[in-house]
């Protein structure tokens, strides 16, 4: 065979129609060697490409004629994009006359793609980790063999199966037994399923490796990963890929190198012992375990999408090295990539992986094309009639990159809202692995500028107040003698005198917890300030009651116990516990791995306290009255409520919590985030023993609006002027980061005021005054009006302040 020389023009024959084929296209015509491009099939696009001419009538599997066509066409490269010529052997028709063709020749294609069950056997051969495994051509003996698994196990069609042969089944027995024999007797891949991979069900996330080879040397592009599954949050069937981004955070230096040593290395070796070396470009799927990198499986070519993300990442000469590849000089060439990322999303018809219809009419908005470092693949696209048509199940895919993963998200998204297509879809949660920990949310263009709201953050206010209310006569039905409560409170009294034990104080219990704040918490890594959060919301809770907390009982749901964790959650409730002067009584700590996520936990607190012989329980409504002064003491940030919102718009914000806080920059967003609660117990209750306090108010979840009326008689509500008080940078910046609106952050946040209490106009300056005393600052945020029947119980005056 005669390899091209050093300076003949190339002339390639690139076999394929799809959106991999047109990236391949697209790069290889960037090089200065290529004279000429002809596709076969091609697409309505790559007939588009520089330098590229389509062969509309040449398909995949004509071998004879495309070997023709190449040497009228005086074709000396030939590049191959599916597997299936590959595995049929293409390489070995062009190359035993003459020509070069970039590909591992018939028997290492067959066997390492074409069938699982003997690159199985070739791992196990060669010691290259990867999942247990059992290999059958039987249905029954397959069966039989799943009743004695005793873990998860995923089921693979042996055969070519475009990438859709794998079904990962729930562990329920009858669906594994359904999905065996879809596979084996249903033939729901064809001849594919005529042999089957039974194989553990490994956890962890995937990467995609892709190798450039020449039977020794190794060089890889950066690991890319894929989106298998149809639907957001990786539900549905398999397809052939929904999209990829790269590189990934988790590939990272010692990780890639890992692989190299363990997996890519000895499989290269491994073939060329069993004296088939591999030249071409081998795709290795991998799973990140926490036992570390196993091989899912082995494709003999590029990958899709893959091609589409890493091929503009890619610095350098494709053309070039593919010619290293086939001749044995890789480890002279270079094969690197440009800093930044890279997202591809690919739009599917309706129905795909299943049934799908075809000829639908495609619309694409001019300035898509017309974007800087953005790229729209053609998959399964036609024109008829000069009108652009689906023609597949995976139609057409938008590829962007930027400097870093969240811009390259955001013009992907933004390219594939100017796509149009009826009944179009396509995932909105590319990289959300890579974006579940610093980044912004993978939405499309437009809804990444709607307003965030406490539901949209999985927090429905409304239906816990609509719980309340149907839960209230349940509960009311227990009351006994002495007791003083109704659920929606902020705690309950029992009169221990009224209920028959003489000279005894009325006992005031709560019970709360801080709820996703621990999320923040456990990303920090600093676990020695929630236990605060946890103390000041059951213990603020008590204040309302007007009486003084005494003992505190904590709960610790956890995956698994981590001591160190334990202890330092354990410290922080112990300060809490000496801020509120009351007694960490005991506790409960649970493991609950089936219901917890790893390295996650669940705090909650139960807090009795008590009032003193002579004050009066709180809230007084019988003694409110229109004048009564609302007095705010100021918060020390969001408390421990909103949270779920908080997480939302960080995410959507692009900023990580390692970042410089935009309001506190001397710190980090996580550390200023994990402010603790205040704990107001020293300053009020000095008030409570004066009878200065007609009522008292904790702004927790639900803020100003859904607190204060729990404190109010029927005839009153409470008039908050917004402008009486500076409402702290943080929620500013949360407000205009999420374009959260102004009523809704009165609902959610407390804005900078944690606890209200309600005082007589006489008794204002004697409050402020023992307030300072104890370091506490009081403002005057409002007053309490007259309530007509169907009048909500609290209006927040000149709010539109909060629109700055």
């Amino acid at each position: 065979m005669a390899a091209s020389t050093e300076k003949e023009p190339l002339r390639i024959l690139l076999i394929g129609g799809g959106a991999r084929e047109h990236a391949l296209a697209w790069k290889l015509s960037q090089s200065t060697r290529v004279e000429a491009i002809f596709c076969a099939p091609g697409n309505s696009a790559i007939g588009d490409v520089r330098k590229t001419t389509n062969v509309p009538h040449l398909f995949q599997d004509q071998h004879a004629d495309l070997l023709a066509f190449a040497k009228e066409s005086n074709i000396n490269l030939v590049v191959v994009g599916p597997e299936v010529p590959l595995v049929a052997g293409i390489v070995d028709v062009f190359e035993s006359d003459g020509i070069q063709c970039f590909g591992p020749k018939a028997a290492a294609a067959a066997r390492m793609e074409g069938s699982k069950t003997w690159a199985k056997d070739f791992m196990a051969r060669h010691h290259i980790p990867t999942a247990r495994y059992r290999n059958f051509s039987d249905y029954a003996e397959a069966r039989k063999h799943l009743k004695t698994v005793d873990y998860k196990v995923v089921l693979k069609a042996a055969g070519l199966a475009a990438g859709k042969g794998v079904i990962l089944p729930s562990s329920d027995p009858e669906e594994v037994y359904d999905a065996l024999r879809a596979i084996m007797i249903d033939k729901q891949f064809g001849s594919a399923g005529s042999e089957v991979v039974i194989e553990e069900y490994l956890e962890g996330q995937e990467l995609s490796f892709l190798s450039f080879v020449d039977g020794y040397t190794i060089k890889s592009l950066v690991p890319a990963q894929d989106h298998k599954q149809v639907f957001d949050n990786d539900q549905g069937p398999n397809t052939g890929g929904m999209g990829c981004y790269a590189p990934t955070p988790i590939a990272t230096e010692a990780l890639v190198e890992e692989v190299h040593r363990t997996i890519l290395q000895p499989t290269i070796d491994g073939m060329r012992q069993e004296r088939m070396p591999f030249k071409g470009l081998l795709f290795t799927g991998i799973m990140v375990t926490k036992d570390g990198p196993k091989v899912l499986e082995y494709n003999v070519r590029f990958g899709d999408p893959e091609t589409q993300t890493l091929l503009p990442l890619m610095d350098g000469d494709l053309a070039e090295i593919m010619l290293a590849c086939s001749n044995g000089y890789l480890d002279t060439v270079d094969v690197k990539c440009k800093s930044g990322s890279c997202v591809t999303v690919v739009a599917a018809a309706a129905g795909y992986p299943g049934y799908y219809n075809k000829g639908d009419p495609i619309t694409i908005d001019a300035e898509a094309n017309q974007a800087k470092d953005t790229h729209i693949f053609h998959a399964g696209t036609s024109v008829d009639s000069g009108t652009l048509r689906t023609a597949g199940g995976r139609v057409i895919a938008a590829t962007a990159v930027a400097p870093d993963l969240e811009t390259a998200l955001s013009k992907a998204y933004h390219t594939m809202s100017k796509i149009h297509f009826e009944r179009m879809h396509y995932r909105k949660d590319i990289a959300h692995r890579a974006l579940s920990h610093h980044s912004v949310s993978a939405s499309d263009h437009e809804r990444s500028e709607a307003p965030l709201t406490y539901a949209s953050a999985g927090v429905s206010i409304d239906a816990g107040t609509e719980l309340v209310d149907r839960i209230k006569s349940l509960a009311a039905s227990t009351r006994q003698f002495g007791t003083r409560s109704s659920i929606g409170g902020f705690g309950g009294q029992v009169d221990l005198a009224a209920a028959g034990y003489e000279h005894s104080p009325i006992i005031s219990s709560g019970v709360d917890g801080v709820g996703t704040k621990s999320r923040l918490a456990i990303r920090m890594d600093k676990h020695d300030t929630i236990g605060i959060d946890l103390v000041a919301m059951v213990a603020n809770d008590i204040l309302t009651e007007g009486a003084e907390p005494l003992w505190l009982m904590d709960t610790m749901n956890l995956h698994k116990l981590d001591v160190d964790v334990g202890v330092s959650i354990v410290q922080g409730i112990v300060d809490g516990c000496i801020q509120a002067n009351c007694n960490l009584a005991g506790g409960e700590t649970a493991e609950l791995g089936d219901i917890i996520k790893e390295n996650h936990y669940i705090l909650d607190a139960s807090c009795s306290g008590a009032l003193r012989r002579g004050c009066k329980p709180l809230p007084r409504k019988d003694d409110m009255q229109t004048g009564d002064v609302l007095l705010g003491l100021t918060s020390s940030g969001p408390h421990s409520n909103g949270y779920s919102l908080v997480h939302k718009i960080i995410e959507r914000s692009g900023l990580a919590f390692s970042s410089p806080a935009p309001w506190e920059p001397s710190t980090s967003v996580g550390l200023s985030l994990l402010t603790p609660t205040k704990i107001y117990v020293r300053a009020l209750v000095p008030l409570f023993e004066k009878d200065l306090v007609k009522g008292a108010a904790h702004i927790t979840g639900g803020g100003l609006v859904e607190n204060l009326p729990r404190i109010l008689p029927k005839g009153l509500r409470a008039e908050v002027e917004a402008q009486s008080w500076g409402v702290p940078e943080v929620f500013w910046w949360l407000k205009k980061a999420g374009n959260v609106e102004k009523e809704e952050m009165a609902r959610v946040f407390n804005m900078g005021i944690g606890m209200v209490l309600v005082v007589a106009e006489g008794q204002v300056d004697k409050v402020t005054s023992i307030l300072e005393e104890k370091g506490e600052k009081a403002v005057r945020v409002g007053a309490l009006v007259g309530r007509e029947e169907g009048e909500v119980g609290c209006v927040i005056r000149d709010i539109e302040v909060w629109d700055r």
